[in-house]
């Protein structure tokens, strides 16, 4: 069991201010979430963290994020992030959707997730949700032709996210997309890369986070697919093991967390770093993970945060 004695708790406190949430799963959304998107950003704010990511599978969250930033959360500390995610909804690989997203003021271009060929062939076992299973079947979508080459809307989409200095992450791709994806992001300009889910989706292996870090991707590992709860895929030692292969300057730590049959994002991320401080992660270590590491992904002056 892991500490929860007021000692611990200061530490886990100090680490939660200046965090930087990139895959937070608050709501509205077509899935039960637990707090919608102004609660989660007066949480993420109420922790003292400098910024957080609102994500939905199904429609992009810039119009949200820039409303909120602009009305009732003028004076909010807390930095909100949005993107797109090029699944069915936006008609998958879009260079449409992700100019109009990126021109709104959005920061993270996400390639499909559940869209994704390599998700459909992966959760073919999943019980699809009530929702899902109202929905019309998903078309599989992917970044390589039928000759092995980057697709022309995702080469044009590369071009967009260079334009804008936005992020590109990898979304549900299999590994075997991914590095050929952000070769080509690099060739194309593409300074922000982006690794989610580097085991479960991306299947990749240690090598495989290692060649990506070397290249300069960040990798992201999600309190949901770690902390105890109904999405966890992966244990403590996977955790370091990720870590030790990517390296602490190029892991970031997420929640993934919003719906309703999990903890809240923020609780979430609490309980993640408990876990990495029982692993023996140092509070330097962690700063890097949960703030500086982002921060440098995506831009953000966070100062002495």
């Amino acid at each position: 069991m892991l500490e929860t004695d007021g000692a611990s708790e200061s530490r886990v406190d100090a680490l939660m201010r200046g965090a930087i949430d990139l895959d937070c799963r608050s709501g509205p959304s077509i899935h039960a979430r637990h707090l919608t998107h102004d609660l989660a950003a007066e949480e993420a704010a109420a922790a003292g963290q400098a910024a957080l990511a609102f994500r939905d599978d199904y429609y992009p969250t810039t119009p949200v994020a820039r409303t909120l930033e602009k009305t009732v959360f003028a004076d909010l500390p807390v930095k909100l992030l949005s993107g797109v995610v090029l699944n069915n909804y936006v008609g998958g690989l879009n260079p449409y959707a992700v100019e109009h997203e990126l021109m709104l003021g959005g920061r993270i271009v996400w390639m499909p997730t559940i869209s994704a060929a390599n998700h459909i062939r992966r959760s073919y076992r999943d019980v699809p949700s009530d929702a899902d299973a109202r929905m019309r079947p998903r078309e599989a979508l992917g970044v390589i032709d039928a000759k092995g080459a980057i697709t022309e809307p995702a080469r044009e989409i590369l071009e967009l996210i260079a334009e804008h200095d936005a992020v590109l992450a990898s979304g549900h791709l299999h590994v075997s997309e991914v590095l050929p994806l952000f070769a080509a992001a690099r060739q194309a300009g593409v300074r922000r890369l982006l690794v989610n889910q580097p085991v479960r989706y991306a299947g990749a292996t240690l090598a495989d986070l290692d060649e990506l870090a070397e290249s300069g991707a960040f990798i992201e590992l999600t309190a949901a697919a770690f902390i105890d709860g109904p999405d966890r895929h992966h244990t403590g030692e996977e955790l370091q093991a990720v870590v030790s292969a990517a390296g602490r300057s190029r892991v970031v730590l997420s929640s993934g967390l919003g719906q309703a049959h999990n903890l809240k994002p923020a609780e979430g991320l609490r309980a993640l770093i408990r876990l990495c401080l029982s692993l023996g992660f140092s509070e330097a270590d962690l700063q890097l993970m949960l703030s500086r590491n982002a921060a440098r992904l995506t831009g953000l002056d966070i100062g002495d945060k």
